[in-house]
């Protein structure tokens, strides 16, 4: 199977249109943040979503529109997450209802979300204001202004599209993402609209989307925080006209991998992304007893904040790494790893056999100063592989989120 990446994002599926603009949450008026996503039809739709018992407003009137399993709409806020307020519940349902009367849908065909500061109130009236001219502005050309305003301590915008063949049709697959800080998903504060063009029941989507989750951004950890406010949605037009996907066949497996491939591209973009981060982390496990203890062990290693730190210093601790798979909880003989690092300028072995091998520390040090790090565990035990995707740590993580909220 072939999946080619392609310009856009969320408008490159057939059907789909985006706007994005300021409305006046946040007080930097050169910063949007309103985004909209429409589909000309009513979809197939999806999602998941936090397992943090703490959920925001969006999210709670998102999963109750979602049992239909259908949507045509996603509008999202930055800057304020409709968490933990009151009126929580009150705003999103409202906000459904006044962009449902402007688009001429149901309410409940629509996917609302939010991301910001926790606990203060989200005021409706920008959003009211601000919805005729949201949606006046939608357009095939809008993706990169929506992708731009649900961004919060963001520094890149984070949206790509594939495109596949199914039943002799092509496929496209499009997203935008946000996330920097508090990721640690399980689902992360990440947010994640999908569009396909593809015809693909509700019920298979809901697989599709929990699979391609749990392979990329369940695999991602900034800071070791599950945020509020997560939520991966997916919306299917079928406007490319393949036979409808309604069974776990050959044509779903083409589906699901090339929307996995899509999600791990954004949670890689987002690792790279996070708050403060000046490299990407990738810990590639292989020879597992099983794909979930590989899974286990990447997720760990990445989330280890002594490992972090030595990252961010170029220093190859190796025995962080060690140390992160002997309290990962997962089925490893330890006296089997075997641990490098590698990069663009080269791969330095470290461990072997779960002991040191002499190594070059000038070697290591210009593997490790490098903006993407490869940490390569080989537990050398079974067949499970899996890949984990994180961040260094570094002193301006402390400084952004020390004075997030004032």
């Amino acid at each position: 199977m072939s999946i080619k990446f392609i310009d856009g994002s969320v408008t490159a599926p057939k059907g789909f249109t985006a706007s994005g603009l300021h409305c006046g949450i946040r007080k930097n008026k050169s910063k949007r943040d309103l985004a909209l996503i429409y589909c000309e039809k009513p979809c197939a739709a999806a999602a998941v979503y936090t397992t943090n018992l703490v959920k925001s407003a969006p999210i709670l009137v998102t999963q109750n529109n979602l049992k239909n399993g259908t949507a045509q709409a996603v509008i999202c806020n930055s800057g304020n997450a409709n968490t933990c307020n009151s009126d929580g519940i009150e705003v999103a349902e409202r906000t459904c209802e006044l962009l449902a009367k402007e688009l001429n849908i149901d309410p409940k065909d629509i996917i609302v979300a939010s991301t910001g500061v926790i606990g203060q109130k989200l005021p409706l009236e920008p959003i009211a204001n601000t919805i005729p001219e949201l949606v006046s502005r939608l357009s095939a050309n809008g993706a990169t202004d929506a992708a731009d305003a649900i961004m919060t301590t963001d520094t890149m915008k984070k949206e790509f599209a594939v495109e596949i063949e199914i039943d002799g049709k092509p496929i496209r697959i499009g997203g935008i993402a946000k996330g920097s800080g508090m990721i640690h998903p399980n689902m992360a504060t990440m947010l994640c609209f999908v569009t396909t063009d593809a015809a693909i029941s509700s019920d298979m989507l809901r697989i599709a989307v929990k699979e391609a989750a749990d392979k990329s951004f369940n695999m991602v950890s900034v800071d070791g925080d599950t945020s509020t406010n997560d939520t991966l949605s997916v919306m299917a037009s079928a406007l490319a006209g393949n036979k409808e996907i309604t069974a776990e066949n050959d044509d779903y497996n083409i589906f699901v991998e090339a929307l996995t491939e899509l999600c791990r591209k954004l949670a890689r973009k987002m690792a790279k992304d996070g708050e403060g981060a000046t490299k990407l982390l990738v810990a590639k496990v292989s020879g597992a007893k099983s794909e979930n203890d590989a899974r286990g062990v990447a997720k760990t290693v990445v989330c280890s904040s002594l490992l972090k730190a030595a990252m961010f210093g170029a220093d190859a601790n190796w025995g962080r790494v060690l140390c992160a798979i002997g309290y990962s909880g997962c089925d490893v003989d330890i006296n089997k790893v075997d641990v490098s690092f590698k990069s663009k300028t080269g791969r330095v072995d470290v461990c072997k056999n779960g002991a040191g091998i002499d190594f070059s520390e000038e070697t290591a040090k210009n593997v490790l100063v490098e903006d993407e790090i490869d940490i390569i565990i080989e537990l050398n035990d079974g067949v499970g592989t899996a890949e984990a995707y994180g961040c260094d740590l570094t002193y301006e993580y402390v400084r952004i989120n020390g004075d997030y909220r004032t």
